[in-house]
């Protein structure tokens, strides 16, 4: 039978492909609430090696257990879905997935003819714009009939529903971060966290469970890694946008000992201040449903919700929280971790 080699956890924002020296830049323009700091180019520098050696030691991790695939958890932000139809889960079961060809590498252009490299807009390890990456369609197929035999009842996708948008931004980071791409095949797992009436924190870690079951039942000798990506706390782009640190670092304190059920109703159970402006999402707007959620924070914290799903799948086990940086330019809580002895 397959065996899960462990999970992995990593941010997946702007700032985790923004040069430190652009990150000020970011801050000072966008509209953050007052008393969030505003720090020079060195201590940004710094948060941005650090975020790029937490995304080394999970590719290392991952090489040194023989992964041979990954399930990836990730939200859709329009990407595949949209208002017409927005599924809580959906299984990627075709054969292959692409990177939107409107996302390039990152590399820097010309400053006119003949004129110097323009300054790099991004940092990391980057595919090329429009790339190819494969999925593990037999596994993927079993995950959906397998969830689906627990009380589960995801969508599933058999071919990119946006051809021109590629498939969901979270699980590309992945791929490129983590693995020597195209050599890994994954199986996008792509959640609805940011649109309200979102999946709970719970539902999330009862997917994970779940999940585990069907790994154990795949046949074959098959090596799995199981990654959540997105989160930490953010709300990008919203009026006094904040950062709740207290909140992640208990998030993490819960991970660390596998309470994967406590990380779950620790969510769940925050609420939401009603003047707190940077998670008003009560009337509805371009990315907003106006419709009421079940609890938890809103917008891009609900990202959260796909680390809770991936350490669903290693409830019990201790987790190794290998950084948190507190990137005030954004602001995010830019996290890494992972659980090798599953």
């Amino acid at each position: 039978m397959a065996k899960l080699v462990g999970t992995f956890f990593h941010s997946h924002g702007g700032t985790t492909s923004m040069p430190g020296e652009l990150w000020r830049e970011r801050r000072v323009t966008r509209p953050i609430r007052e008393d969030v700091p505003i720090e020079d180019d060195a201590a940004n520098i710094k948060k941005a090696e650090r975020t790029h050696e937490g995304f080394r030691v999970l590719r290392e991790k991952i090489k040194e257990l023989k992964t041979d695939v990954l399930i990836v958890f990730s939200d859709d932000q329009l990407e595949c879905f949209d208002f017409n139809n927005y599924p809580a889960f959906a299984v990627y079961v075709g054969e292959e997935f692409r990177k939107s060809p409107g996302r390039g590498d990152g590399g820097g252009g010309n400053a006119g003819a003949g004129g110097p490299p323009a300054p790099a807009r991004q940092i990391g390890r980057h595919a090329p714009a429009g790339s190819t990456f494969k999925n593990h369609k037999d596994l993927a197929v079993a995950l959906l009939a397998g969830v689906m035999k627990r009380g589960f009842d995801p969508s599933f996708c058999m071919d990119m529903p946006k051809p021109d948008r590629g498939l969901a931004g979270g699980v590309i980071r992945t791929m490129e971060e983590l693995t020597e791409f195209p050599d890994i095949p994954a199986v996008p797992v792509m959640m609805n966290l940011y649109f309200a009436p979102q999946p709970t924190g719970m539902r999330c870690y009862q997917f994970g469970k779940a999940v585990r079951e069907v790994i154990e039942e795949f046949p074959g000798d098959l090596r799995v890694g199981v990654v959540g990506s997105g989160g930490l706390w953010h709300t990008p782009n919203m009026p006094d946008a904040w950062l709740n640190v207290d909140f992640d670092l208990k998030t993490l304190e819960y991970l660390k000992v596998g309470d994967i059920k406590g990380m779950a109703e620790h969510f769940d159970s925050y609420e939401i201040p009603l003047d707190d402006r940077s998670q008003n999402t009560r009337e509805q707007g371009r990315n907003i449903t106006g419709m009421p959620q079940n609890g938890g924070p809103a917008l891009g914290t609900r990202e959260t919700c796909a680390w809770i799903a991936a350490a669903g799948v290693t409830d019990g086990a201790s987790h190794t929280i290998v950084d948190y940086i507190d990137a005030w330019a954004s602001p995010v809580g830019n996290a890494f971790a992972y659980c090798d002895k599953p």
